[in-house]
């Protein structure tokens, strides 16, 4: 009897010290691996695991408090896809994600495996390399024909090809080109006709609004008229219009925006001078491009920089830079020229001594030119 005794509490001892041990190694040696740690848990108890499952789960529900959105990976994506796939109650052990965004991931896998199945096997082509040269020397040498066009020509050579395979061919050596001629393409064929027209407001020194109303030619960005006022009236529009094209000297289109001020007697004083008056879409300013280009440059290199007193005063302003813009002032929009440039004299050696400068609008921009 004495002996039994000592033997069961050597095994009572050693069995404690085997689950000592093997919670030591458990805890130190915790694996990270899901799917290593998924084959350990495989060898302890049920009651265990119930337990781990609730202590995890209750931590899930203290980062889900603090945290906002957990960043995942692909591999988190798929293991977390495959682990649902194994148990029935996925819907309810789902915490970071919800069920949708779990099955939205199913559905882009499953289209990601049939992609990778079907484009596994390199294909050579069904058409030959001769009949690809074709197409593509029909495609180049004959830009108004189509793919239904091309695809009748090769009938005609006993080549019988789906209009799907012929544009597929088409494609790497014909771009797509617009239907219908674009707005930029009818500013460059027409230039040398277009005017365009636009106003700018802006305010006196005790904050009263001032109009611009300004008119430029496309083609040489020359301003071709300047008029200031309070009140940019229809019949005030059209007055302006009339100062414009004295003698007839009147363009063939004539580019301004939508505005309530350009009303019946400007139309009638534009259609009187022979003028097609072209509105521009609403909300589309690079329509009136040039137009709105030159009010940008108005207001930043001369109305930024004075403080105005009257509409005389701008007047004044105003004209003096419309002249430095149409005589001295190079443009890049017509490869640094300028609109109404003079006679520069060819020197083949200039000396810097010989340069002088004239101050424009009180010293704010300089006209540099040989002494005479």
């Amino acid at each position: 009897m004495l002996i039994i005794g000592l033997l069961s509490q050597y095994l009572v001892r050693l069995q404690s010290v085997l689950h000592t041990l093997r919670d030591t190694i458990y805890g130190q040696t915790k694996p990270r691996n899901p799917v290593v740690r998924l084959a350990s848990d495989l060898v302890r108890t049920r009651s265990d695991l119930i337990l781990e499952n609730a202590l995890l789960r209750h931590q899930l529900v203290i980062l889900r408090r603090q945290m906002k959105r957990p960043q995942l990976n692909n591999r988190d994506r798929f293991l977390l896809v495959l682990f649902a796939r194994l148990t029935r109650f996925w819907k309810q052990t789902l915490l970071i994600v919800q069920p949708s965004t779990l099955l939205q991931w199913h559905r882009k896998m499953f289209t990601l495996l049939w992609w990778f199945k079907s484009h596994a096997r390199s294909r050579k082509p069904r058409v030959s390399p001769e009949t690809i040269q074709l197409i593509q020397q029909m495609a180049r040498d004959n830009r108004l024909w189509g793919a239904e066009r091309i695809r009748g020509e090769l009938l005609k050579l006993g080549i019988y090809l789906s209009k799907r395979t012929i544009l597929k061919y088409m494609r790497r050596v014909r771009r797509p080109h617009p239907v219908h001629q674009n707005w930029l393409t009818f500013i460059r064929n027409h230039a040398n006709t277009v005017w365009a027209c636009d106003w700018l407001q802006t305010y006196d020194l005790f904050f009263r609004a001032i109009f611009i109303f300004v008119i430029i030619e496309v083609q040489s960005r020359r301003i071709v008229h300047i008029g200031v006022t309070r009140h940019p009236t229809d019949f005030w529009l059209a007055q302006q219009l009339r100062e414009a094209t004295p003698f007839g000297q009147a363009p063939q289109y004539l580019i301004h925006d939508r505005g309530s001020n350009y009303g019946t007697t400007f139309a009638h004083v534009a259609a009187s001078s022979g003028i097609t008056t072209l509105k521009t879409p609403y909300r589309a300013p690079k329509a009136n491009a040039i137009c709105e280009r030159f009010m940008g440059s108005l207001r930043r290199e001369c109305l930024d920089h004075f403080l105005i007193l009257n509409p005389a005063h701008l007047h004044r302003i105003v004209v003096e830079y419309v002249t430095y813009f149409n005589r001295t002032r190079p443009h890049q929009g017509i490869g640094q020229r300028i609109p109404e440039p003079e006679a520069i004299p060819c020197i083949e050696t200039a000396s810097a001594d010989r340069i002088i400068s004239h101050p424009i609008l009180g010293g704010l921009h300089h006209d540099y030119h040989r002494a005479a």
